[in-house]
């Protein structure tokens, strides 16, 4: 599949997670769970966040934590792919 072709089908998920005031550790585990079962998750980044970065810098941060696949952001949200 091609990325345009992910970001299409991503598109009609919802957010499955949402990183706030915790930060990104907080989900690590949990993504990896879910990308374990799910091809693509969309994950939702709340203004509280931003303390530890911009939301680009956010997204691949999580992307590198899990070992997944940034597919795409837009507005406050990230949707990863399992590699392989």
């Amino acid at each position: 599949m091609k990325r345009q072709e992910y970001r299409k089908s991503a598109t009609a998920l919802e957010p499955a997670l949402q990183v706030g005031k915790s930060g990104i550790e907080a989900v690590v585990e949990e993504l990896k769970t879910q990308l374990k079962s799910l091809k693509l998750v969309k994950v939702k980044f709340l203004k509280a966040a931003f303390f530890e970065g911009d939301r680009h810098e956010l997204a691949d941060k999580l992307a590198n934590l899990t070992g997944s696949e940034l597919v795409e952001v837009r507005g406050n949200t990230a949707v990863f792919r399992r590699k392989g």
